[in-house]
């Protein structure tokens, strides 16, 4: 199963005049801080609403000449278990590059694999026809799924 995890941040910004100076300044620090190990990730301005009133904020919430700037920061995982093990594998990544910024997991969605339909097609097409009269009638070509045990198996063991 592949994932695309969307983690928010937290990313402190001194000096600045304004909130769009501060998002400017926090996703040019963030891009840096991400590049070039995860240049995958993508970088955007985080949504804030009003708690009481639901009302949209700014991403930035600047006082005193500083800034806390909230940024979305996207990346796909693949081959996980469990939308935990997602999340777990993107705070992971991200976390070891941006050190002292707090990270919240916001949203977790599974990525559709692939059609069967496409693989079945290029399988049936590449199989000789010869290949087949080989087998005795009880097999069919499918036997290396049989091969290593299921996971469920390996946990009852």
């Amino acid at each position: 199963m592949n994932c695309r995890v969307v983690v928010e941040a937290a990313v402190p910004v001194y000096d600045v005049a304004s909130a769009d100076e501060a998002v400017r300044i926090a996703i040019s620090k963030t891009g840096e801080m991400l590049n070039p190990d995860l240049n995958y990730v993508e970088i955007n301005m985080g949504d804030r609403h009003c708690p009481h009133c639901g009302e949209t904020l700014e991403p930035a919430f600047l006082a005193a000449d500083e800034s806390l700037v909230a940024l979305e920061l996207e990346m796909t995982v693949f081959n996980v278990e469990r939308d935990e093990h997602a999340a777990r594998i993107a705070r992971k990544e991200i976390g070891q590059r941006l050190e002292n910024i707090p990270l919240d997991v916001l949203e977790i969605e599974e990525i559709p694999e692939e059609s069967d339909e496409t693989t079945e097609d290029e399988s049936s097409s590449a199989e000789p026809a010869a290949e087949s009269d080989d087998l005795p009638s009880d097999q069919s070509g499918d036997e290396s799924d049989d091969v290593l045990p299921e996971f469920e198996e390996l946990i009852d063991e």
